[in-house]
């Protein structure tokens, strides 16, 4: 790495050999860069389409495969959702992924950056559902060159009884049809926005080599038994037919009513309980309460009868019943909610389930009623009814039975809901796979306490976000259910033979090789059967169920990084480097995905996860698509620039939330323009005032006078701390220092040098000492704030780059800042920033006169601390210059409360005679 300024890493070199300095300081490169003409009219209007036509031309951010694993930095970039449109949200959490892409780009580092598209799950398969006029039926067999009944070209939706019955084969061909356009249009924003993505390394949640790789390690669980399969209660979603994980939970609120209900000690007496679900006293078995419940010990032991129904069930003791809820005893019944599951796993209870999956009552009245009082009332009032209509004539029976306890009490009750669903999950008992997370005890291994251990070893960006990781873990209950009863996804990979009376055996695992991968048993064979045998006497049936998307997502550093398809790859580029994701899908994305590389390959799928947090809108409530506030983003990279909307989004921190501020847009705007004007400024002095041509010479011996030193000494200080926040993942602080010095740069080293930069019109060849010094400290300047602003202004850093500088700046090096010093020759950076509060000074008293910045000043004293004397002192003619002192400027030491609280640093004007104001010329 040359030592001044860091010429473009990758690209051919614009420097002569090493040429000393004429002070002593560290020998250092020259660099040459030519000027090939600057525009007249500086816009931002289309970088976005000029720069991501040339990036792709010239392969900018295309991953170098020869590169060792150690010179690589690879990223899990999240796969969004195609199955809508993306918000405001997305723009938010992938700038701050790109920022941090393109700094370790320039720091040297060979980027593996790819786009995952997330095409499974429900969201696109109603949409499939809805566009083509479709509906996925797993056991029908598969239509050759099948074409839908519709196009979704009249934009509306095809009722599900007018949908036409497909196999899953030809579903699934049809979801990834119509995910291509989508993920065309996602591409298309990306690209708008500036993603660095290396757009040859893309893969699909769907697509065969994802499907082949989540059914492999599917299999490979099974094998270690990691994976396996039970029959057990489980939370069950009525409206999607499904069932649901732990991670897919969402608590809310729900309106209910307590019940005081009755049942009776053999001799008659009430023990009454409180419950919101009186529809399931026909599946209850046993009254628990508290072991220390003083008011219950007599009933330990004993049996009561319930009411309606006269089944006999038992008062038992454990300790998660609440004293002080209710009445303090509850019933169990198999199943109401997940305490029920606990009581009924822990306390060894029998299973009388009467909720069935589409969540009605049992059309048969069960067996434990069928002989009791209770069995006319249920065949007649709750045998296939919904629970609303069953709760309803529960009610009314037990008010007319007298087991009623006065009036329902309306309550707000905290429920289970699916995060997509609309209806208070059940819980249903079902035969469903599951992967072993550390929610249940494994004789084999303690899988939780290794997770756990997994938590410490990973960095955590902000590392507050670690507690949300060690809390899920900490509190799983179960194991992951993995299995889902929907149509688009990731078959589970697993047939089962069927018995000579034609019953299914799930004991009989029949799978399939790994070479076979990947595999739809709904529609294929198993090796050694062909299709006839399906579902016959002594063949084999396919699993129906799908696996959970998170099973799919939660393998993407695996995918994307070739494993078990590209040993080469995997080598250059596994473990990763970072997972940048939201703060809600740590259970969800992260924990699951450290699950799957822990138990396949012994590691961390990566060393760092970058966590953001969420956009809220105006109301300060969290954006997403289900609240129907999102913003559409390309409307805002259109109208405001792409520049302007990363800073808006890389103004904020990991971890925090961020309000939805067009106001930002606009500072980040009023940026990249300055960006550009000022960099049109540095760069027109010395070129052809006619072809705009010419050449610039970087030379740190060039640099001689005093405040052009300070000013390089202060930016070496930003150097230095935008590069540690960037390596600390504070993108924020890097960009406020930056932009802090940046703006600095302009309102006041710009304004004092621009007559020494001018250099009174001297032909190049009669050029000052001064007036060089000036220009070299202008062009090394504006070379070290591109690079800095390059992560977040990609567009207009790069507009610049191109009129001097030969590559890309997103391929150049990342500035250090011992140059910068070296060249600064140990000038102080506060020299700027005193030379900068005298012109403020100056500045003022024309303001308070209400005169033009252009009057001259005739004389004029100027009273100065003395720990800013020095500076002021140093560049005492370029204040003269800009602040247009024509006559006499006096400094002088400022007493002890002489000092202008208005103005930094104290500096104040005591005595000045002020000019005539420049006369108005009239418009041409």
């Amino acid at each position: 790495m040359s030592d001044f300024p860091n010429p473009a890493a990758h690209q051919a070199p614009e420097q002569t050999p090493a040429a000393a300095t004429t002070s002593g300081r560290v020998t250092a490169d020259v660099v040459r860069a030519v000027v090939r003409g600057v525009p007249d009219r500086v816009t931002t209007e289309g970088l976005e389409a000029k720069f991501d036509e040339r990036w792709a031309a010239e392969g900018t951010f295309t991953f170098d495969r020869t590169r060792t694993r150690d010179e690589v930095y690879s990223i899990d970039t999240p796969p969004p959702t195609v199955s809508g449109s993306l918000h405001v949200g997305h723009v938010f959490s992938y700038t701050h992924t790109d920022v941090v892409a393109r700094y370790q780009r320039m720091q040297g580092k060979e980027v593996f950056y790819p786009m995952g598209w997330d095409d499974n799950g429900l969201p696109t398969e109603r949409r499939v559902q809805n566009y083509f006029g479709v509906r996925c039926d797993p056991s029908l067999g598969y239509v050759e060159g099948f074409e839908p009944p519709h196009q979704g070209t009249d934009g509306k939706n095809v009722k599900p009884g007018d949908q036409v019955p497909v196999s899953r084969r030809n579903f699934i061909e049809l979801c990834e049809r119509l995910t291509a356009d989508d993920e065309r249009q996602f591409e298309e924003l990306w690209r708008r926005l500036g993603l660095s993505v290396d757009w040859s390394q893309t893969y699909q949640t769907i697509d065969a080599t994802s499907r082949a790789a989540s059914q492999r390690a599917f299999l490979r669980n099974l094998a270690r038994g990691e994976a396996y399969q039970a029959e057990a209660p489980g939370l069950w979603d009525v409206t999607f037919q499904t069932a649901v994980a732990q991670a897919e939970l969402e608590a809310r609120e729900y309106p209910g009513f307590y019940h005081r209900v009755a049942f009776h000690r053999p001799g008659g007496e009430p023990v009454h309980i409180e419950t919101t679900r009186p529809e399931l006293i026909p599946a209850v078995v046993a009254l628990i309460a508290h072991p220390d419940d003083e008011r219950y010990q007599d009933l330990f032991g004993t049996t009561v009868v319930s009411p309606l129904f006269g089944v006999e069930v038992p008062v038992l003791a454990h300790p998660a019943a609440a004293m002080d809820k209710g009445a303090g005893i509850a019933m169990c019944c198999t199943f109401g909610d997940l305490t029920d599951v606990q009581w009924w796993r822990e306390l060894q209870l029998p299973t009388r389930s009467v909720i069935q999956r589409d969540g009605r009552l049992s059309r048969e009245t069960p067996a434990w009623i069928a002989e009791g009082p209770g069995s006319g009332l249920y065949a007649e009032s709750l045998a296939g009814r919904t629970a609303f209509s069953a709760r309803t004539a529960v009610v009314d029976a037990l008010r007319a039975s007298g087991d009623l306890d006065g009036e329902p009490r309306s309550t707000q009750r905290m429920t289970n809901f699916y995060e997509k669903g609309d209806k208070p999950l059940e819980i249903v008992t079902s035969r469903q796979w599951y992967i072993r997370n550390g929610g249940r005890s494994w004789e084999e291994r303690d899988l939780k306490d290794e997770l756990l251990g997994r938590g410490k070893e990973l960095g955590f960006h902000p590392d507050f976000m670690r507690v949300r990781y060690d809390n899920w873990v900490g509190g799983l209950n179960g194991d992951w259910l993995i299995s889902r009863q929907r149509f688009f996804g990731v078959a589970v990979p697993v047939w089962y033979g069927v018995d000579e009376h034609g019953a299914v055996d799930h004991d009989q695992v029949i799978l399939p090789a790994e070479s076979e991968l990947p595999v739809d048993p709904t529609s294929q064979a198993p090796a050694g059967y062909d299709e006839s045998q399906r579902g016959a006497p002594g063949g084999f049936v396919g699993d129906a169920d799908v696996m959970d998307t998170w099973a799919t997502s939660s393998l993407s550093p695996l995918i994307v990084s070739g494993w078990e398809r590209d040993a080469d790859l995997f080598e250059r580029v596994y473990p990763m480097d970072l997972r940048p994701q939201g703060q809600d899908i740590i259970r969800t994305w992260l924990f699951s995905s450290v699950v799957r590389s822990h138990l396949e390959c012994g590691v961390l799928p990566w060393k760092n996860a970058a966590i953001s947090g969420w956009i809220l809108d105006p109301d300060r409530k969290k954006m997403s698509k289900s609240k129907g506030n999102v913003v559409t983003p390309m409307d805002l990279l259109v109208e405001h620039g792409s520049d302007a909307v990363r800073y808006w989004a890389a103004a904020a921190r990991l971890g925090t939330d961020a309000a939805f501020e067009v106001g930002q847009m606009k500072i980040g705007r009023r940026l990249a323009i300055k960006v550009l004007n000022a960099s049109k400024f540095a760069l027109t002095f010395g070129v052809d005032p006619t072809t705009g041509a010419g050449e610039i010479v970087l030379d740190p011996a060039a640099v001689t006078a005093e405040l052009d030193r300070a000013m390089l000494a202060g930016l070496a200080d930003v150097v230095d701390q935008a590069t540690a926040a960037f390596d600390a993942y504070d993108h924020t602080r890097a960009l406020e220092v930056t932009e802090s010095y940046f703006w600095a740069f302009c309102d006041d080293y710009l304004e004092l040098v621009k007559d020494r930069a001018y250099g009174a019109g001297a032909s190049a060849d009669d050029l000052s000492a001064e007036t060089v010094s000036a220009r070299t400290a202008l062009a090394v300047a504006l070379d070290v704030m591109l690079r800095l602003l390059a992560p977040f202004l990609p567009f207009a850093t790069e507009e610049v780059w191109s009129w001097w500088r030969t590559g890309s700046v997103h391929r150049a090096e990342w500035p250090t800042a011992e140059p910068l010093r070296s060249a600064a020759g140990g000038a102080a950076p506060q020299g700027l920033t005193a030379a900068g509060n005298a012109l403020a000074a100056l500045r003022k008293l024309k303001s308070a006169a209400k005169v033009s910045m252009k009057t001259p000043i005739l004389a004029a004293t100027v009273a100065v601390p003395a720990t800013m004397l020095p500076g002021v002192r140093s560049a005492v003619e370029d204040v003269r210059g800009a602040g247009r002192v024509t006559g006499p400027l006096d400094l002088v030491e400022a007493s002890d409360g002489q000092g202008d609280p208005d103005v930094q640093g104290g500096i104040v004007v005591v005595e000045h005679e002020l000019g005539e104001p420049p006369v108005k010329q009239p418009r041409a």
